[in-house]
C-alpha cells in the first residue's frame, strides 16, 4: 500500500469517526443508560444527554484512523477482489486486526464516556481523574477484552457484508458504487451486525460500569452474560437493541459513506 493511500485511509477514517460519533452521541447515551445496572431513569434518563462527549471528541479521530489504516494495509497484502473466493476472509481478517489496534485507543475513551453518561452530574475530567486515582491506568482499560470480543464478531459480520453489498450493487449497475450507495450498504450491514452482537455490547457496558472489586469488574464476559441472563433473561441481553441498531445503521451510513467520499477526494 502506497504512502498516499495510507494517509488517505488515516485521514478519511478519522473524519468519518468524528462525524458519526458526535452526530449520534445522544442515541449512544440512551443505549448506555438502558444497559446500565441501575436502570434508565437512575442512570439519568433523558437528562444530560451529551454527558461524556469530550471523551468521545478526543478519542474519535485517532480511534477511527487507527482502524482504517490497519484495515486498508492488511487488506492490501492479503488476497482480495470480487473474483477471489478468499475475499470475505480477507475482509474479516483485516477488520478484526483493525479492531484490535483501534481498541487500544477506543477503550479508555469508552470507559470515561460511559461512566460520564450514567453520572451526568460529574464532569469528564473528574471521572478520568477518579478512575486513575482509584484504579490506575488499568482502570482505563477495564473492558478491553470484552470490547474486542464485541468488536471482532461485529466486524466479521459488518465488513464482509458491506463489501459484498457494494460488489453486488456495482455488478448490477455496471460501475463502481457512488459514496451514497456505499453509505446505504453500510447502514444495512451495520444495523444487522448491531442486532446480532447486542448481548456482547450489554456485557461490555456492565463490565465497564461495574464497581471496582465486584465480580463484573474482573472482565469475564461469559460470567457477565450469565448474570444478565439469570436476572433479566432475554430482554436483559438485548437491552438497548433498538437505539443501538438505529445508531449503528445511521452510523454505518454516515461513517462508511463519509469514509468513501473523503478517501476519493484525497486520492
Amino acid at each position: 500500500m502506497e504512502a498516499r493511500e495510507s494517509w488517505a485511509a488515516l485521514a478519511a477514517g478519522g473524519v468519518a469517526g468524528v462525524c458519526v460519533d458526535l452526530i449520534l452521541f445522544p442515541l449512544d447515551t440512551v443505549k448506555t443508560r438502558l444497559q446500565s445496572p441501575q436502570g434508565f431513569r437512575k442512570a439519568g434518563g433523558f437528562r444530560g444527554i451529551y454527558a461524556g462527549v469530550p471523551s468521545t471528541a478526543i478519542g474519535s479521530f485517532p480511534n477511527a484512523a487507527a482502524f482504517f489504516i490497519t484495515y486498508e494495509n492488511v487488506k492490501s497484502v492479503l488476497p482480495h477482489g470480487s473474483s477471489s473466493y478468499l475475499s470475505p476472509a480477507t475482509h474479516m481478517v483485516a477488520a478484526s486486526l483493525g479492531e484490535v489496534v483501534a481498541c487500544l485507543i477506543r477503550v479508555p475513551s469508552e470507559v470515561v464516556k460511559q461512566r460520564a453518561q450514567v453520572s451526568p452530574s460529574s464532569s469528564t475530567l473528574r471521572i478520568l481523574s477518579h478512575t486513575l486515582y482509584h484504579e490506575g491506568i488499568q482502570g482505563l482499560y477495564r473492558g478491553y477484552k470484552s470490547t474486542v470480543l464485541r468488536e471482532i464478531p461485529f466486524s466479521l459480520v459488518q465488513f464482509p457484508l458491506w463489501e459484498s453489498l457494494k460488489d453486488l450493487w456495482s455488478w448490477k449497475q455496471g460501475h463502481v458504487v457512488d459514496s451514497w450507495q456505499s453509505a446505504v450498504c453500510g447502514a444495512f450491514a451495520g444495523g444487522f451486525a448491531a442486532a446480532v452482537t447486542t448481548p456482547l455490547d450489554v456485557a461490555k457496558t456492565r463490565i465497564m460500569l461495574a464497581k471496582a472489586g465486584s465480580s463484573n469488574a474482573r472482565g469475564n464476559v461469559l460470567a457477565a452474560l450469565g448474570g444478565i441472563w439469570r436476572t433479566q433473561g432475554l430482554s436483559g441481553l438485548f437491552a438497548g437493541v433498538v437505539p443501538r441498531m438505529a445508531a449503528i445503521s445511521l452510523g454505518g451510513f454516515i461513517f462508511l459513506g463519509t469514509y468513501e467520499k473523503t478517501r476519493q477526494l484525497l486520492l
